[in-house]
C-alpha cells in the first residue's frame, strides 16, 4: 500500500468515526446553547477558516452565476438539514437521530424517480424501501404512545424534516453542477447556511439564552475543528483517492457509533429491539443502493 492509499484509508476511517461522534456532541451542546446560534456560529467559523485557507492555497471563489445553486444546496443540507437535527436533538436521543438519518437514501431514490430524466424504481429498490420502513416501525414497537408527547413528537418531526431537506439538497446538487473547487463550494455553503441560522437565532431571541458552560463550549469547538474541518476535509480527501462506493459505507458505521456513544455517555436507551431495527434499516439502505446501481448499469447499456 503506497503512502497516498494509506492516507486515503486513514481519512475514510476518520470520517466513519468522527461523523458518528458529532450526534453526541450536538446532543451535549444543545443542553447548554440555543440551537440556531449553536449551529450557525459553528458553520460561520468553520467556513471562514476554510475560505482563508483555500484562498491562501490559490483556490478561486465561486462565480456569481454559481452562487444561487451553492446557496440552495447549502441552505438545504446545512441550513435546514443540520439545523433541524440540532433542534430535534433537544427532544430525542442522539443515537435515534443518527439512525433515522440513515433513511436519507430512501428519500433520495424517491425524489429522483419523479424527475423526468431521473432513474426509475425497480423491485430491488421497492424491497429495500419496505425493509427500511419495517426497521423504522420496529424502533417504535410498543412505544407509539411516545409520539403523543409533544416534545418527543416535535423532535421526530424535526429529524423527518432534516432527512427530507438533506435528500432534496443531495438530489439538487447532483443535477445542478457548479464550476468551483469542492472544498470552496463547501466553505461557501457553510458561510451562507451559518449566516442564515445565526440571523434566525437572533430573531428568535436566542442571544439571551446563551450560557458559557464548559460542556457546551467543548462541544462547539469539537464540532468546528473536528466535525466540520477535519471530518469534512477527510471526506473530500477520501473520495478523491478511493472508490465512492467504499467511502459511502461511512453512513452504515456512523449510526452504530452514535448509538453506542449515546448509550455509554448519556445513558440513552439501547436494547435488542433497537439493535435489530438498526441492522434492518442499514440492510434496507444497502439493498436500495444496490438497486440504484442496477438502474445505472441498465441505463448505460
Amino acid at each position: 500500500m503506497d503512502k497516498n492509499n494509506f492516507r486515503a484509508y486513514a481519512a475514510w476511517i476518520a470520517v466513519c468515526i468522527i461523523w458518528g461522534t458529532t450526534y453526541l456532541a450536538i446532543r451535549i451542546g444543545v443542553e447548554h446553547l440555543p440551537p440556531m446560534l449553536f449551529a450557525g456560529v459553528r458553520w460561520i467559523v468553520a467556513g471562514i477558516i476554510f475560505v482563508l485557507f483555500l484562498r491562501w492555497r490559490g483556490k478561486a471563489l465561486p462565480k456569481k452565476k454559481d452562487l444561487i445553486h451553492i446557496a440552495v444546496v447549502g441552505l438545504a443540507l446545512i441550513g435546514i438539514g443540520n439545523g433541524l437535527v440540532v433542534t430535534g436533538e433537544q427532544f430525542i436521543g442522539s443515537g435515534l437521530a443518527a439512525l433515522l438519518i440513515t433513511t436519507v437514501p430512501f428519500w433520495v431514490v424517491g425524489m429522483e424517480s419523479v424527475i423526468p430524466s431521473g432513474p426509475k424504481i425497480n423491485l430491488k429498490i421497492i424491497f429495500g424501501l419496505f425493509l427500511g420502513l419495517a426497521g423504522v416501525a420496529l424502533i417504535f414497537n410498543g412505544e407509539w404512545s411516545s409520539l403523543l408527547n409533544p416534545s418527543y413528537l416535535l423532535g421526530m418531526l424535526c429529524i423527518l424534516g432534516a432527512v427530507i431537506a438533506w435528500s432534496f439538497g443531495t438530489v439538487y446538487s447532483k443535477y445542478k453542477k457548479v464550476n468551483v473547487h469542492p472544498l470552496m463550494n463547501a466553505a461557501i455553503q457553510m458561510l451562507i447556511a451559518g449566516t442564515a441560522q445565526t440571523i434566525l437565532g437572533l430573531l428568535l431571541g436566542e442571544a439571551s439564552a446563551v450560557s458559557f458552560h464548559m460542556n457546551g463550549l467543548i462541544s462547539f469547538f469539537y464540532l468546528v475543528l473536528i466535525g466540520s474541518m477535519f471530518g469534512y476535509g477527510s471526506y473530500i480527501y477520501a473520495i478523491e483517492h478511493l472508490p465512492l462506493s467504499l467511502v459511502a459505507t461511512y453512513a452504515y458505521i456512523n449510526p452504530i457509533i452514535a448509538l453506542f456513544l449515546g448509550w455509554l455517555v448519556l445513558d440513552e436507551k439501547m436494547n435488542l429491539t433497537i439493535i435489530i431495527a438498526a441492522v434492518i434499516i442499514i440492510l434496507g439502505v444497502i439493498i436500495v443502493k444496490q438497486g440504484a446501481k442496477k438502474q445505472k448499469s441498465l441505463s448505460i447499456n
